[in-house]
């Protein structure tokens, strides 16, 4: 039988190929092989619309190939200004996102629109760039490398202004507001604010991921590039939201607080286990519960004692419990949460209650961040998100577990103490950092200025200076689990070769065009991809590896895994079993999902069989698009892959510090 990733056809045009399938099986070129595997799992989000007339799609699909073909022969830095408003009708047209007749004239309306702007571009013009008032620009992700939209209002003297503030607003859930949609919302209303004197930002953030995942990088490279493009005073940035916008606001609040100058969020969520009134009877396997830490607002409740932060909830909303539960955190540390609350509203703001919360925003943003802070906390249960200003918390000693540190300047030296930490990095590169000592848990140490120190917690409890730490560790940006590599760049990597087993390839197969459906139609992406035999040293480097297949089928796959258990490595793949550490599987009926640092490329991930861990039956709701998966899983493919699951984990568990398996964190 052919491979059905074949060569010749190209990752990225089997991708799109697959997608398609997707709607129209018959399309595919290898539908016949297609038709041998599970099928692709019905999306949750969005819903299918209405079907379009054939000669309606024939003449859509036309003027986007000609539109497509003019876009790429501008050459021009503002291409995705273009390119977002096709990707927009492409995915309305070939994931069937039209949702009532008039939706149809959205579609003839972006294509206007974008052939207006090739005009333009073409005549060396871009009239848009410069207007205030709504408008609609993209920017090129660096995740995928595909082109996100966002929403903008202008005040009317921004081109002559300096040091505007701007307002970041997070848009609540709408199943069925994709790109389309969204753009043409944002072409026609200014959206629920519009303070006097600012920028307004809406980010698209990936639709309805609830701003976790590639959603919550999206939101910051949209505040990036529009600091970038007009005269925005980066200490002066509010972040604000409403449902699904309030969570993001209570998550990257708390996740990337350092950005803003305040913030307030409106109903939401803010955990996982309450908000969906989980029994400790229907609790999720141990390291599933454990992962709840990486986007529970209430492991990170300190970060939001950095800056002004107003929460908001309708007397009568349901939702007033993620409020009522940080309430709790607040306390638990001795603080208060300032908490408004609209008399008598359901799931909405009351206009005076929204009016105090702009005051207290415009309040913040009329102070600014302080150039120079007498004290901050860093509150995390995960690595990603463990640093403020000039200090990092490089590692905790147990993970997923609460950690702290906390700098005050006392006289003319910063004091820092600590919880869970096992590491910590000084950079006193940084304005107002530290340049000659300072103190951790009572301990002074001398610090080097103008560079980074490296400091290490010994077992007596005291701490000391070390050159550097180990290059083998987890660490910020490198500590699993599998879906801490869709956060940043990656490449999906193919494989050209066969499975050495039958009932591996299909499940390769089916899995791997299930993340090629899934990522275009819920992360609203397209896949940057390669096949085994293309990836470069260059790509190491720059992007986490996704690989699919077994060492049979794909040759990068095998080679890596030779490096890693060359340096150690607990994880090895046969022909006859899949061992990780002293466990031992069956590898013609088994398949491992796994995250591993390159051990060609040390900085960035491999990540083995899998993509974002929460699947189809998790989209119901955000506040279950959270990993659901740890470091490592072994699945058994005698259950197939359904809306929960990959199939049925017959051990899973996390990596110990040192990328080797944790007894203690195996299941």
């Amino acid at each position: 039988m052919k491979s059905f990733f074949c060569a010749q056809l190209g990752a990225r045009a089997f991708l799109i190929a697959v997608a398609a399938a997707a709607l129209d099986p018959s399309s595919f070129l290898f539908a016949q092989e297609t038709s041998e595997v599970s099928p692709i799992l019905a999306r949750v989000v969005p819903p299918l619309g209405l079907e379009i007339p054939v000669e309606t799609k024939t003449a859509w699909l036309a003027k986007l190939h000609q539109l497509e073909s003019k876009t790429k022969a501008l050459n021009s830095s503002l291409q995705a200004d273009v390119q977002v408003l096709l990707k927009a009708c492409l995915y309305a047209i070939q994931f069937q996102e039209l949702y009532s007749e008039k939706d149809f004239a959205k579609v003839d309306r972006l294509l206007r629109l974008a052939a207006a702007r090739i005009e333009e571009l073409s005549a060396g013009e871009s009239s848009w760039t410069k207007q205030a008032g709504r408008q609609v620009r993209g920017f090129r992700s660096r995740v995928d490398g595909s082109d996100q939209p966002l929403g903008l209002v202008l005040p009317d003297n921004w081109q002559t202004a300096t040091g505007l503030p701007l307002y970041v607003w997070l848009h609540g859930r709408g199943d069925k507001s994709t790109d389309l949609h969204f753009l043409c919302e944002r072409l026609d209303k200014d959206g629920q604010i519009k303070p006097e004197g600012a920028i307004v930002v809406h980010p698209f953030g990936r639709q309805c991921v609830g701003y976790k995942s590639a959603g919550e990088t999206d939101v910051m490279e949209a505040i990036d590039f529009v600091c970038q493009h007009y005269p925005i005073d980066r200490r002066r940035i509010v972040l604000m939201g409403f449902s699904m916008g309030g969570a993001g606001v209570w998550h990257l609040t708390a996740h990337y607080g350092e950005r803003f100058v305040a913030a307030s969020a409106g109903a939401g969520f803010a955990e996982t286990a309450k908000y969906q009134n989980l029994k400790p009877e229907d609790y999720p396997p141990k390291y599933e519960q454990m992962l709840w830490g990486i986007y529970d607002v209430p492991g990170y409740t300190q970060n939001l004692f950095n800056l002004p932060f107003v929460a908001y909830s309708g007397e009568l909303d349901k939702q007033i419990q993620a409020a009522r539960v940080m309430e709790d955190a607040f306390k638990s540390e001795g603080r208060e949460l300032v908490h408004l609350i609209g008399p008598g509203m359901g799931h909405k703001y009351h206009p005076e209650t929204l009016e105090e919360i702009m005051r207290r925003m415009a309040t913040a943003v009329q102070h600014g961040q302080p150039n120079q802070p007498r004290s901050f906390f860093i509150q995390t249960q995960h690595p990603r998100y463990s640093a403020r200003s000039w200090l990092t918390i490089d590692g905790p000693i147990e993970q997923y577990a609460d950690t702290r540190a906390t700098a005050t300047l006392s006289g003319e030296v910063w004091q820092i103490t600590t919880k869970n930490v096992q590491r910590l990095i000084v950079d006193t590169s940084v304005a107002n950092a530290p340049q000659r000592s300072i103190r951790v848990d009572g301990v002074e140490l001398e610090i080097a200025p103008s560079s980074k120190t490296y400091l290490q917690r010994i077992e007596t409890g005291s701490w000391k200076t070390v050159e550097d730490f180990a290059s083998i560790r987890k660490r910020p940006g490198l500590s699993g689990p599998i879906d801490d590599a869709f956060i940043d760049p990656f490449l999906v990597v193919l494989p050209t070769g066969k499975s050495h087993s039958a009932v591996v390839e299909k499940w390769v197969r089916s899995e791997s065009e299930n993340l090629a459906v899934r990522w275009q139609t819920l992360f609203r992406g397209e896949l940057r991809a390669k096949l085994d035999t293309e990836v470069t040293a260059e790509d190491m480097r720059n992007y986490h590896l996704v690989l699919w297949g077994d060492p049979h089928s794909n040759s990068l796959l095998k080679e890596l895994l030779v490096a890693d258990g060359a340096a150690g490595g607990p994880l090895s793949w046969s022909d006859s079993s899949i061992k990780v550490g002293r466990l031992s599987f069956e590898s013609t009926s088994h398949v491992p999902l796994a995250i591993r640092p390159n051990p060609l490329a040390p900085a960035k991930y491999i990540v083995i069989n899998s993509g974002p861990t929460f699947r189809q039956a998790h989209d119901r709701t955000n506040s279950l698009q959270n990993p659901h998966l740890p470091d490592w899983t072994v699945i058994s493919l005698d259950s197939p892959p359904s809306a929960e699951s990959a199939g049925a984990a017959v051990a899973a568990g996390f990596f110990d510090d040192g990328w080797q398996v944790d007894p203690k964190l195996s299941w």
